[in-house]
């Protein structure tokens, strides 16, 4: 998996002309799921980000979680964050995972973050998305193997 991750005091997606999806403060997740991805690695990157220390505490230092502030989370499906570059100026997207495998993890990934967190907002998969933030910060964080 590679997920952005962005702090936002806002966010929503539109398509065709209609909000799918909006929250107030908490997190803005652009996923990319990969081909090796499995329930189980979905699950560890849910973990890691519900408790991100990365809110603001009476302080203002980054000491709260998505938990502690009872935060939101907008989830954005995005096989992009799969793009490599390395050949020409074309990107291909092999190490993405196809489209069965993908829609499964990312309605697993939204299921699991309601259970956890009682909100989660999402956008639609395999649609051309219109994503709107006001960004917090900004405080963006990328999760992948490598920061994991």
């Amino acid at each position: 998996m590679r997920i952005v991750i962005q702090r936002v005091k806002q966010a929503s997606v539109t398509v065709e002309g209609t909000c799918i999806g909006q929250i107030g403060k908490g997190l803005l997740l652009f996923i990319g799921i990969g081909r090796e991805d499995t329930k189980a690695i979905v699950d560890k990157y849910i973990n890691k980000i519900i408790k991100l220390r990365i809110f603001a505490d009476e302080q203002g230092k980054t000491n709260l979680s998505l938990l502690d502030i009872r935060g939101e989370v907008l989830a954005i499906s995005q096989f992009t964050l799969y793009a490599d570059c390395k050949k020409g100026n074309r990107p291909n997207f092999l190490q993405a995972a196809g489209p069965d495998q993908a829609v499964e993890l990312y309605h697993y990934f939204l299921e699991e973050c309601k259970k956890r967190l009682g909100k989660a907002e999402a956008g639609e998969f395999g649609a051309d998305m219109m994503v709107e933030s006001v960004n917090d910060g900004p405080f963006t964080i990328v999760l992948d193997d490598d920061t994991l």
